[in-house]
């Protein structure tokens, strides 16, 4: 069970990953972009008061299934470890820390512009 929640978790968090930094390109998905994004930066903020700067439950879920199956010596960011697992490498974690919050920043910056932008143009429709 705990090698189906490992995989499981995989495949959420890098779709999660994924949608908070693509998400805001579709019309479709901006408004639900927003709201993820804006989850995760409370995450990482709010929660990073109580638990570090960064924090995100579904990495604290993981890494006790994690644990469970063996795994020992996990970064605190599931990006590093995957980073580290994709390329082989030892990645610095200051640089992942950095770049997951700058493109963070970016994305949710996209989101709110054009959902701005999206909610001027529907109000200035005739009806």
């Amino acid at each position: 069970m705990y090698y189906f929640l490992d995989y499981s978790f995989e495949i959420f968090h890098c779709s999660l990953i994924a949608f908070n930094l693509l998400g805001w390109i579709w019309r479709r998905t901006r408004r639900l972009h927003l709201v993820v994004m804006s989850l995760t930066i409370l995450s990482w903020t709010i929660l990073g008061l109580e638990f570090g700067f960064g924090y995100c439950p579904c990495t604290d879920w993981h890494w006790r299934i994690k644990r469970r199956l063996g795994e020992t010596d996990l970064p605190d960011s599931f990006v590093k470890y995957l980073a580290d697992s994709v390329t082989g490498s030892d990645w610095n974690p200051l640089l992942i820390d950095t770049t997951v919050a700058l493109a963070g920043i970016l994305a949710l910056a996209a989101s709110l512009w054009l959902n701005w932008r999206d909610g001027r143009r529907a109000g200035s429709k005739p009806g």
